[in-house]
């Protein structure tokens, strides 16, 4: 069986944090941890994990994920009840003895479901240019963000932090041709971009779409692609005679999915971040498949479903 692809280097959390994270130290029982937190005492090293009550800890206001997929947080928080908290939240230092998360929302949701009382946390020093950066960082290379959130989080690097695409790039460890990829994606239509981000609509198929001019042709053909299972290379010679004034053949209608099909179709592409498709034919059988457009997607992918056990 041949090996998986590895993983770029990219730039990670904590590259950026500075320090390294004690593995040892994320090894022990949750209960076992450096210090607690009390009122508004201040930590001894930043790289101590603490325990700070739950109430104290707010939200990131420039978290840049818009939803957290209620089961996947449900699974979570039941392995957090079993195991603990393996890797934990990051935050910095409030006025009043607050403290507001920097990275690992999706943690501490689960830790709240969970139960827990007190929350294990690394505490740094950020300003809210630094934490808009390394909230956007984070969710990109560890969480499963759709194409759509992560074309918008690039979008508020440039415009919240004045970067420029060369310097987001450098940022988040990604190509630049990769990050103005994703940014053209915002051009697309709205109805276009929720098929998008729900996993109906590949991003190889939204890149061939935004080379139409016409936003009615683009959702007319994005509704053509989802109902008809049409690969890239169908849709691109089908755009390719629509511009040569020529009369496409009509695509061979597929068999519809029952309203439960598509609920699972939405739900896997938000979890697993890829676009997935189902064919079925009127016997009752059909296939799945996996679209991917580059190793990276397929290692993220890949990863998912190692996180699931599957």
């Amino acid at each position: 069986m041949a090996s998986r692809p590895q993983r770029g280097p990219g730039r990670g959390l904590d590259a950026i944090l500075g320090g390294s994270i004690d593995v040892d130290m994320l090894r022990k029982p949750v209960g076992y941890v450096n210090k607690e937190v009390v009122g508004t005492k201040e930590p001894q090293d930043t790289a101590d994990i603490l325990r700070i009550p739950e109430g104290m800890i707010e939200p990131n206001p420039f978290q840049p994920r818009m939803s957290f997929d209620k089961e996947a947080l449900e699974e979570l928080a039941e392995s957090i009840r079993t195991f603990g908290l393996i890797q934990p939240i990051t935050v910095r230092k409030k006025a009043e003895g607050k403290y507001q998360i920097i990275s690992g929302e999706r943690r501490f949701r689960a830790c709240r479901l969970a139960g827990m009382d007190m929350i294990p946390a690394y505490i740094r020093d950020a300003n809210d240019q630094g934490m808009l950066e390394m909230a956007i960082v984070e969710n990109i290379q560890r969480e499963n963000l759709d194409p759509i959130e992560v074309a918008m989080s690039y979008q508020r690097l440039i415009e919240e932090c004045s970067l420029t695409q060369e310097q987001m790039a450098e940022r988040v460890g990604k190509k630049r041709a990769s990050v103005t990829n994703y940014l053209r994606l915002l051009k697309l239509p709205a109805k276009v971009q929720h098929d998008l981000k729900v996993g109906l609509l590949s991003v190889g198929h939204a890149k061939v779409l935004l080379g139409v001019e016409d936003q009615a042709l683009q959702e007319e053909l994005c509704d053509m692609v989802i109902k008809t299972d049409m690969s890239v290379r169908q849709l691109e010679d089908r755009i390719r005679k629509i511009a040569k004034g020529e009369e496409p053949e009509k695509p061979k209608q597929e068999q519809s999915l029952p309203d439960e099909y598509v609920k699972v179709l939405e739900h896997m592409g938000r979890y697993f971040g890829n676009n997935i498709s189902l064919r079925r034919s009127a016997s009752g059988k059909g296939t799945m498949t996996v679209r991917f457009d580059s190793d990276e997607e397929m290692q993220k992918f890949l990863s998912a479903l190692e996180e699931k056990n599957l």
